[in-house]
């Protein structure tokens, strides 16, 4: 449709040009109609009604154009004509003011200007309104054009439907060609070929699933598929199924359920998992710090079965404090520390590393640092009070001074202080073990001393799948370990549920089972670890009484009284000069038992016979510290019979020690009373 303006208020339309919308229409009902023809295969008659309905439907879109060209003429007619009025009623009050020339020869020069004003403001508002009038024309007109067009997209669209229909109708033919053909090569050759799916578990078994999860039933299928229980595939879904095992359990232990849980981690092969364990339990603990406690508890049982997992987990919690210290986090440092005062609680870390830790924070105390110190100070401090009290004062006395000297903020100050009154009164808000997770015997655990130096190699490559070429032998192994750890515990607990009818026929089948089970150490490990207890207990104490009292808690097996006096001799020589405490706690031990006098005897024969051997700071202390038994009557003068002057008795060293151990009995006792010991009836037969 075309509009053109021919004079002033006129419009009209041209009626024999047929506007956009009847093409539109005539182009819409000619493809609507001959794809109405193609869908149905119509005959002559079919096209003669097609016709008729092109006829009406074109006849209804001129009808329609007519309509709304009528509507547009009435709008524009009705905003013209008000613009004819105003320019009117302008030029009536033109003609009211008079010319220019006139005002002038009145000289009405403001009425001039005023006009002149006047007639500006009106000629921009005409302007304006011209422009509105026209915009809100061609909004009006162009709506019904957008109209058509969203009508003619819509058409487009659904002939794109079809003709997409059209192609998947071909596409389900042709896959269904595909189909019956693959049919026919199978019955023809008796081979299934691979499947989207088959193909899928095919790589999931020759490749590293990563991060994709495997259904447990499907993952157990897949596993019972394999005939080959030592090919790489299947070592492979075991490591996964064994993964998954670990993390669901380390997930789900608690202060309720930690030894049904440890019942079936022992079910699971934790030594060839024991890398995937000790990671599981170290991220549970990062995600949850306040079940530090029970993630402790567990891997101390864990520790007193299979102590090589206990070490591999302090490892790798000793590397963890050490990365995050070095990086300044202080976040990764507090759960870390967290987790080693647990242990130390436990007993599964010795308390050396505590106290190494502790004074590396305060080497350089910062906010952090100290905050980290007083965490750690309140989680293991009980436990440390007990077995170190020279060391914790040593802490104590380092925070004290930071706190004197203001080097650190006024929060930090306050948390100090909290510290002291929390040493004050006892720790009793912050019990080293609770009753519910003190699991392990005393003597059943083992204890690992580790440094902040030794731990280096925190053994990543455990948490990779590796094959293993001898993985049958080693799972037969571990089902026999298994069998008896487990068997062991419930034939304990069976022992202390039977009844007093049957006590001598429980002891009987529990002495074949120790008779069974004997096991000769040839490694002296168990030798090694209680010569370890034994000197840092003596290193960790304040004087010898504190000494003695642990040391006699320990509960020696019989025979081991030569090992406990051995080494407290062994701890005399290294000293550098002769301390007075270790001839006191000899002493004691002495006095309080007479066993301990026999070894305390053969010990002076032995070094009397093999002084050669020691350097001479060594020969000084050990001579006076048999001086003090001697002349405190702790062990019997008749060891004197083993000394021997003359020239072929005695060499150089033997010599020297015979004069140092003299003059120390000389010096204690004096010369009378060494001269009338010397000289007794009794003692005769000895010198």
């Amino acid at each position: 449709m075309s509009h053109r303006s021919r004079s002033d208020g006129e419009y009209s339309s041209s009626s024999d040009d047929e506007g956009p919308g009847v093409k539109t229409g005539i182009k819409s009902a000619i493809q609507k109609s001959e794809k109405i023809r193609h869908w149905s295969g119509s005959s002559d008659d079919s096209d003669k009604d097609d016709k008729q309905a092109v006829r009406s439907t074109v006849q209804k879109s001129k009808e329609a154009s007519s309509d709304r060209d009528k509507s547009y003429e009435r709008e524009y007619s009705r905003r013209y004509s008000g613009r004819k009025q105003k320019q009117t009623e302008e030029k009536v009050s033109r003609n009211q003011l008079g010319s220019p020339e006139d005002r002038e020869g009145r000289g009405d020069r403001n009425v001039e200007d005023n006009w002149d004003r006047r007639q500006d403001s009106r000629r921009r508002d005409r302007g304006r309104s011209d422009r509105n009038n026209r915009q809100d024309f061609d909004d009006y007109y162009h709506r019904d054009l957008d109209r058509e067009k969203r009508r003619q997209i819509r058409h487009r669209d659904r002939d794109r439907e079809d003709t997409k229909r059209e192609q998947n109708t071909d596409e389900d033919k042709e896959n269904k060609r595909k189909r019956d053909q693959n049919s026919d090569e199978k019955t023809d050759t008796g081979k299934e070929p691979l499947t989207k799916k088959a193909k899928n578990e095919e790589e999931v078994l020759t490749t590293r699933t990563g991060g994709a999860y495997i259904p447990p039933a499907r993952l157990r299928m897949m596993q019972a598929a394999i005939t080959d229980k030592a090919s790489e595939e299947y070592q492979r879904i075991s490591w996964e199924a064994l993964k998954k095992s670990l993390n669901g359990l380390i997930n789900k232990v608690n202060v309720g359920n930690i030894i049904m849980i440890v019942r079936e981690l022992f079910q699971e092969n934790i030594v060839r998992g024991r890398g995937l364990l000790s990671r599981s339990i170290v991220q549970a603990q990062s995600a949850s710090p306040s079940f530090t406690h029970v993630y402790a508890a567990l891997t101390a049982i864990i520790n007193s079965k299979f102590p090589q997992i206990g070490e591999l987990l302090l490892k790798r919690l000793i590397i963890q404090f050490k990365r995050g210290f070095r990086r300044n986090n202080k976040e990764i440092c507090l759960t870390a520390t967290r987790f080693i005062a647990h242990l130390v609680n436990q007993q599964v870390a010795h308390e050396v590393i505590s106290l190494e830790i502790l004074t590396l924070l305060l080497e350089n105390a910062t906010d952090d640092s100290v905050e980290i110190t007083v965490g750690f100070l309140k989680e293991c401090g009980q436990k440390l009070t007990e077995v170190s009290p020279r060391g914790i004062h040593a802490i104590f006395e380092r925070l004290r001074s930071v706190l004197h000297e203001s080097s650190v903020s006024q929060r930090v100050q306050y948390m100090i202080e909290v510290m002291f009154a929390v040493r004050k009164d006892g720790f009793k808000d912050h019990v080293a073990v609770e009753d519910e997770l003190d699991k392990v015997e005393e003597n059943d655990q083992y204890t690992h001393l580790l440094t902040l130096d030794e731990a280096v190699n925190g053994e990543d490559i455990l948490n990779v799948f590796k094959v293993d070429p001898e993985f049958a032998e080693n799972e037969e192994k571990y089902k026999t370990i298994k069998t008896d750890i487990l068997e062991g515990d419930s034939s304990d607990s069976d022992a202390s549920g039977s009844g007093s009818d049957n006590e001598s026929d429980s002891d009987e089948s529990e002495n074949e089972e120790g008779e069974k089970m004997e096991i000769i150490d040839q490694t002296e490990t168990n030798l090694v670890a209680l010569r370890r207890t034994i000197y840092l207990t003596i290193q960790s104490s304040l004087d010898f009484e504190e000494a003695a009292h642990k040391l006699l808690k320990m509960e020696l097996k019989p025979g081991q009284e030569n090992e406990l006096m051995a080494m407290i001799l062994d701890c005399c020589a290294q000293m550098r000069t002769y301390e007075k405490f270790f001839g006191l706690l000899a002493q004691r031990f002495c006095m309080i038992d007479k066993k301990y006098v026999a070894p305390c005897e053969s010990l002076f024969q032995e070094q009397y016979e093999t002084c050669h051997r020691l350097e001479t700071n060594k020969l000084r202390n050990v001579s006076r510290f048999f001086a003090h038994l001697l002349f405190t009557d702790a062990i019997s003068w008749g060891v004197m019979q083993y000394i021997k002057v003359t020239e072929d008795d005695t060499t150089s060293s033997s010599r020297i020690f015979i004069k140092i151990f003299f003059q120390e009995l000389s010096e204690f006792m004096g010369l009378s009373k060494l001269n009338e010991r010397l000289k007794d009836v009794t003692l005769q037969e000895f010198f």
